[in-house]
């Protein structure tokens, strides 16, 4: 990949908090202010995630404490899987490989490999972090990608870009997600409207492994028309998604005064994933929440196929996915 100043050498006026007991490790405070509006963000070190986003003070996404783990993944990059592998278990050239198992309720692989990875800095700007990380060959993965994730503010909220690039040898098979929770300022979530172009959905069994597909119309999985995020009750992956004129596809959670906040993904992520926990830690309780995931395969893609890129050893691939505001009218 491409050599990179160290972090000091970086950026010295580039806004950190050192947080060296948190379990996310580092956290990058950034700021933007342009074109009329003010943009926060918190991104943490472990797991490349966001743990704050807002712009002009309202809240884009969920947020914890810098001194807890981010619950139900919150905002946590997937690599280089998303979602789950059904016991761990996937086939390479014949050969039969087996993950470490770790939702071991459920028996299966979950969320990638760098969940509790801390990245380092390999880019530093007071609107912009660069982190990198590796995963190395392992148990049941046998290959070794340098990954890169850019979170990049602007005027109306922020830009994530994952860079991949096979330094080991052999092609390599990956997929790439993303967790985030999704807020409208200070909106109730049970009052929002949470709306998906997408056709068709995934059916799961017990253990949230895809057993088939379903076309959504006429089911309370069909979201084209927009749904209430408090009648819901979801943990649900969606393909066959339109795309907008610039080829995104959307995730968007409206208000009820019109203010919404959008999460897209570029052509990559042809996959989205709607959950919608009840359970989400709220001050000294639980309560709704809702996120909205961008993947580029759905769950169990290493052992079906579906949607899992190839890459070839030495080669690069790059892909983006952003949450934005917008106004109400």
């Amino acid at each position: 990949m491409t050599e990179h100043p160290s972090p000091v050498e970086a950026s010295a006026a580039a806004p950190t908090s050192r947080a060296a007991a948190s379990p996310t490790g580092e956290q990058y405070e950034l700021v933007l202010d342009e074109g009329g509006h003010v943009v926060t963000a918190v991104v943490t070190q472990v797991a490349a995630g966001i743990r704050s986003l807002a712009v002009d003070g309202a809240s884009l996404t969920e947020s914890f404490a810098a001194d807890t783990a981010p619950p139900s993944a919150c905002g946590i990059t997937l690599v280089p899987w998303p979602n789950r592998v059904a016991q761990g278990r996937w086939t390479l050239d014949g050969a039969v490989q087996q993950l470490d198992l770790t939702e071991p309720s459920k028996g299966n692989a979950s969320h990638g490999l760098l969940r509790y990875t801390a990245y380092r800095p390999v880019d530093l700007e007071p609107h912009a972090v660069t982190l990198a990380a590796t995963v190395f060959p392992q148990h049941g993965y046998p290959f070794q990608l340098d990954t890169e994730v850019r979170h990049e503010l602007v005027p109306d909220g922020m830009v994530v870009t994952h860079t991949i690039t096979n330094v080991g040898p052999g092609r390599a098979p990956f997929a790439v997600g993303s967790h985030p929770f999704l807020r409208v300022g200070d909106h109730d979530i049970a009052t929002l409207r949470v709306e998906l172009a997408a056709a068709t959905a995934f059916d799961v069994d017990e253990n949230s492994i895809p057993t088939g597909t379903s076309p959504v119309a006429g089911t309370p999985r069909d979201l084209r028309g927009g749904a209430v995020v408090g009648d819901l009750d979801l943990d649900t992956t969606f393909r066959d998604i339109d795309t907008d004129a610039e080829g995104a596809r959307r995730v968007t959670l409206t208000a009820p005064d019109g203010s919404a906040t959008e999460m897209w993904g570029d052509a990559a992520f042809s996959y989205m994933q709607v959950f919608t926990p009840r359970n989400f830690p709220r001050g000294e309780g639980q309560g709704l929440a809702v996120a909205a995931e961008p993947m580029t395969a759905p769950p169990n893609a290493l052992a079906s196929g579906e949607g899992l890129l190839w890459l070839d050893e030495g080669a690069t691939w790059s892909a983006s996915w952003g949450i934005r505001r917008r106004a109400a009218a």
